[in-house]
């Protein structure tokens, strides 16, 4: 058995004897066909291995693509292309325009996800990037997903084409026992929010900042969770994140940890004041300023947020503000006693700011809960806001 064969790598690909070739393995350097993953239906193409893409190639991958938006299914690519083919000239050119366009008419209505099983160079680079999630194999740099092997890459892409194929639906959700309010980092913490396996992606890009797909009482979700400074990057990472899970109508979580934002965070500030998806915000410790905003705050649209019992929510810390607002005076007292000041000043802005306490009273925080009983609010908040959007009964 050749494992580069592009039909063995889609037999690997779908639930087993569930496969059915719609085309041959050929001159055009494609194979198409119909599949189940999970159970679910999709549409898969492969590129022959490290082969070539001619016009006829081209456009078996724009049925495979155009099929799928049409039915409401996943498409799936593997990939592993030397670009076009250059004996066909401009032909085949144009057939790789045409791949493309498909993708983009497709994008938002169904998942497209892209499994790079070798190098994908030139034109035939430009598949992958316009995919909503892409995995790859040993040596893969850009991608979503980097997997020691190939047949980890399938594997990983099967499960982001559950996630996003079959969205699920809500079950109540126990409080745990276990305290979240023990995990930290970020990513830690997001990744415990999940009832079992889930996907990060990007996890070598922008490590501040968290993303992930999972379920969170038996539907598909979408985490955000950052811890400290939000830059520029970190941003840019999770807006597209936020942007798909929009399109494709998967709700988001998010952990908001924010002690800075940068200017150039406005990205993901636009990103989640555009989305329409229900999205619940969970404050664990603090929130200053700009990144109070920019994470799925209230002024932008969430659907609910939450703080646990010892979170700030402030313009910055009690003891930053005391450094500007004091600054005269602490700089008059005697240098012996200007730290006993400092404090005091401290203990006051802190009681001045009124912390979490303050955010509820002005309606910017919902509900303080505890830890233990995060995953459940959020559930049955999501739970609740679908049953409002659908105009049905989703039982929890």
């Amino acid at each position: 058995m050749d494992l580069r064969d592009p039909v063995v790598r889609l037999e690997s690909l779908c639930d087993s004897g569930t496969l059915r070739l719609l085309s041959e393995e050929d001159s055009s350097g494609v194979v198409i066909a119909r599949g189940y993953v999970f159970g679910r239906a999709v549409i898969a193409y492969a590129t022959s291995s490290g082969g070539s893409l001619g016009a006829d190639g081209c456009a078996r991958i724009v049925w495979a693509v155009d099929s799928a938006a049409r039915e409401g299914v996943p498409v799936l690519g593997l990939w592993h292309s030397a670009g076009v083919r250059l004996a066909e000239g401009v032909d085949a050119l144009d057939g790789v325009g045409h791949v493309f366009a498909a993708m983009v008419r497709a994008s938002g209505r169904v998942p497209q996800i892209c499994v790079v099983l070798g190098p994908s160079c030139a034109d035939g680079g430009y598949g992958p990037v316009l995919s909503d999630v892409v995995i790859a194999g040993p040596g893969g740099s850009e991608a979503d997903v980097v997997c020691s092997s190939d047949l980890l890459a399938v594997e990983q892409a099967r499960l982001v084409t559950s996630l996003l194929g079959d969205r699920g639906y809500y079950s109540a959700v126990a409080d745990q026992e276990m305290l979240l309010a023990e995990l930290l980092p970020a990513r830690e913490l997001a990744l415990a929010m999940f009832d079992s396996c889930a996907v990060e992606l990007q996890a070598r890009t922008a490590p501040n900042i968290v993303i992930a797909l999972g379920r969170m009482g038996g539907h598909t979700v979408g985490v955000v969770a950052n811890n400290g400074q939000l830059d520029g990057a970190a941003a840019a990472k999770a807006a597209r994140f936020v942007r798909m899970c929009d399109a494709l109508r998967v709700p988001l979580v998010v952990v908001a940890d924010v002690v800075d934002a940068a200017r150039r965070s406005a990205k993901l500030l636009h990103a989640f004041a555009s989305a329409s998806v229900p999205r619940v915000t969970v404050v664990p410790h603090k929130i200053y300023g700009g990144g109070y905003v920019v994470m799925n705050s209230r002024s932008l649209g969430a659907t609910a947020v939450f703080a646990w019992p010892d979170a700030e929510v402030a313009v910055m810390g009690a003891s930053a503000a005391v450094e500007i607002l004091h600054r005269g005076r602490l700089a008059a007292e005697p240098v012996e006693s200007r730290e006993a000041l400092r404090r005091t000043l401290v203990q006051e802005q802190e009681l001045a700011a009124g912390g979490v306490a303050r955010a509820l009273e002005l309606g910017v925080v919902d509900e303080v809960i505890s830890p233990g009983s995060t995953r459940r609010r959020i559930v049955e908040v999501l739970a609740s806001s679908r049953e409002r959007r659908s105009g049905g009964m989703i039982p929890l």
